[in-house]
Order: C-alpha cells, then sequence, then structure tokens
C-alpha cells in the first residue's frame, strides 16, 4: 500500500481516532509559539483534515488567509466539509512535493505531522522555500518527539513503518541545503518543533 492510499484509506476514521482534547490543548499551546501574525498569508502543508486550521485562523485573523493542502484526496474532502464556511480558508488537493502555487506568496509555511511522510525532502523543501516570502518561516511540528514517532510507526503498517524524523544535524542539513537559516529545533516528549527562515 502507498503512502497516499494509507491515508486515504484512513481519513474517514482520523479524527475520531486523533482528534482528543488533549490534541487540541496541545494544538493551542504550541501555534502560540508559531510567531504568526494578524493578516499573514500561511500555508499549511499536509493539512490532512485540517486539525492546524482554526488555530491558524485564530492567529491570522480574518485579514489573513489560509491555503490548506494534501495529496490524499479523502483528506481534502473532510477537510473541505469542515471548514468550507470559513471565507479565508482554501482547502487544495496538492502534493508538497509539486506545488501548483505561485512563488513568494506566504509568509510562513506550516508541516504538522507532515514531515516524517515526506518521500523525497530536498523536493518537498525546495518547493516550501519557493513559495515562501523572503524573511518567511517555515514551522515544522508534531505532537510526539522524533523518538515516539520512531517507536509508534515501528507497529504501524507498512506504509508508513519507516516514516521517521531526520536527527537533528541532518535536519539542520536539510534545511540549509534549502535555503533556509535560523534553524531551531525543540524535540522532547510530547513535543517536536523545528522553526526556520526564508533568506
Amino acid at each position: 500500500m502507498s503512502r497516499r492510499a494509507f491515508f486515504n484509506e484512513a481519513a474517514s476514521k482520523w479524527d475520531e481516532k486523533y482528534g482528543t482534547p488533549e490534541l487540541a490543548r496541545f494544538l493551542e499551546r504550541i501555534t502560540l509559539g508559531f510567531g504568526l501574525k494578524p493578516g499573514q498569508n500561511i500555508l499549511d502543508a499536509g493539512t490532512g483534515t485540517g486539525v492546524l486550521i482554526p488555530y491558524l485562523v485564530q492567529a491570522v485573523g480574518l485579514s489573513g488567509s489560509i491555503t490548506a493542502i494534501d495529496y490524499a484526496e479523502e483528506m481534502v474532502r473532510i477537510c473541505r466539509s469542515k471548514h468550507s464556511h470559513l471565507q479565508n480558508v482554501a482547502v487544495m488537493n496538492q502534493d508538497v512535493e509539486a506545488m501548483d502555487l505561485p512563488s513568494s506568496c506566504f509568509d510562513a509555511v506550516t508541516c504538522f505531522g507532515l514531515f516524517p511522510h515526506i518521500e523525497d525532502r530536498e523536493k518537498a523543501l525546495s518547493q516550501m522555500h519557493r513559495v515562501l516570502k523572503n524573511g518567511g518561516k517555515l514551522i515544522i511540528a508534531h505532537a510526539l518527539s522524533s523518538a515516539e514517532i520512531k517507536a509508534r510507526h515501528l507497529d504501524a503498517t507498512l506504509a508508513v513503518a519507516n516514516d521517521t524524523l531526520p536527527d537533528e544535524e541532518e535536519m539542520v542539513w536539510l534545511l540549509s541545503n534549502a535555503g533556509f537559516v535560523d534553524v531551531r529545533i525543540r524535540d522532547e516528549p510530547g513535543c517536536y518543533l523545528c522553526k526556520s527562515t526564508k533568506i
């Protein structure tokens, strides 16, 4: 089974399985540390069912906008059903490795729960760098540490069994190679947060 097929199959039960009050509290806390501001335009890459969208909307306000993308069609369908009433949110079926979006148009790109599942990380980071404005922020986050992700996926289906986060040295290299600077990584039980800036 491919990753895309895995996420399409899992989409209908995703919120039921993972949409816990604990996750909601985590997202509320962690998005405060993203440094987003009212009026900004945000790309939520790998949005899934859109769990991060309400917190991004709260951060950027009605004067800002959220473009949410995912390559799994069922994830996109569910995300649209949940958030289509929000006038400043657009949900699109796109792959982060080959985005059909204008260059230099976003103030920040958020990747919550996505990065371990990206097949070609260099291509994806190049695309994220391209769509960011100069000085824009790339925010990679997860509700687990890198060690916890590795342990959880060992028991997972073969489609995601080998999907892990890079160690700190590799992550810094990947981001630097893609043109990002000021890389800051927080990796602790129950939280992974990596922030960097496009130059």
